[in-house]
């Protein structure tokens, strides 16, 4: 059974729309093209029991369409390994449909460091990204319960040292060094607005087709990911 979905509050969408209004770099074609409004954050979230956080860099043109983070080329293969292993599905079983991606992702917590599509899909500016953590750190430790979170890529990685400790920012650099980075975790004490959570790392590629280097090898690592660390998920 899945659990109800969180949703933002109306003051939560207020304030990440007066933060788009004066934010350079949003793709307002691609909203426009689609009739969609460009102050309105694209957010999955999903129930506030969820035992895992998948934390992306930014939605694209697709998320865009959909009004859904993670459905375009890169998130599909995310909700694929997610419908092949809640199933128990081999890797080379049949990618699902989209409504069954979509519905495979229901018990799943969806962040991103900026919910706005930016101009080329380049990745947000640190500035950026810093504007919108306070907002999107709320989402993490007051709307989630969980303590698991598993980023897709070095951007997202990274967020998670904005505005913490330097000791949590160096282990975050030393982790990131490892060559067991997709493989291993990173337990560390997330700190926003005066609350502190425990939190578990555990890192991915970036599941773009442009990343060569690591797409193909996207859906075993992902598939480890999930045994590892939601094995009833």
């Amino acid at each position: 059974m899945t659990a109800t979905p969180v949703e933002l509050t109306a003051a939560q969408r207020t304030a990440f729309g007066q933060l788009a209004e004066t934010l350079a770099g949003i793709d307002r074609s691609a909203y426009t093209a689609h009739h969609r409004d460009w102050r309105a954050p694209i957010f999955g979230l999903g129930p506030a029991s969820a035992p895992l956080c998948i934390f992306g860099r930014d939605p694209g043109r697709t998320e865009v369409e959909h009004q859904l983070p993670f459905v375009g080329r890169g998130g599909q293969l995310v909700r694929a390994g997610l419908y092949r292993h809640a199933l128990g599905l081999p890797q080379a079983a049949p990618a699902p449909s989209f409504d069954a991606s979509v519905a495979a992702g229901a018990n799943v917590f969806w962040l991103n460091t900026v919910p706005y599509k930016p101009v080329g899909n380049k990745a947000w500016s640190m500035a950026a990204k810093r504007r919108f953590q306070p907002l999107v750190a709320g989402l993490l430790l007051h709307a989630w319960q969980g303590h698991t979170v598993m980023m897709l890529g070095r951007e997202a990685f990274f967020w998670f040292g904005i505005g913490q400790p330097a000791p949590t920012a160096a282990a975050l650099q030393a982790f990131w060094l490892r060559e067991d980075r997709y493989t291993a975790t990173l337990s560390i004490d997330y700190r926003n607005d005066g609350q502190t959570r425990p939190l578990r790392l555990a890192p991915l590629p970036h599941p773009s087709p442009a990343n060569a280097v690591w797409f193909k090898r996207f859906p075993a690592l992902l598939a480890a990911r999930l045994e590892a660390l939601v094995p009833t998920f």
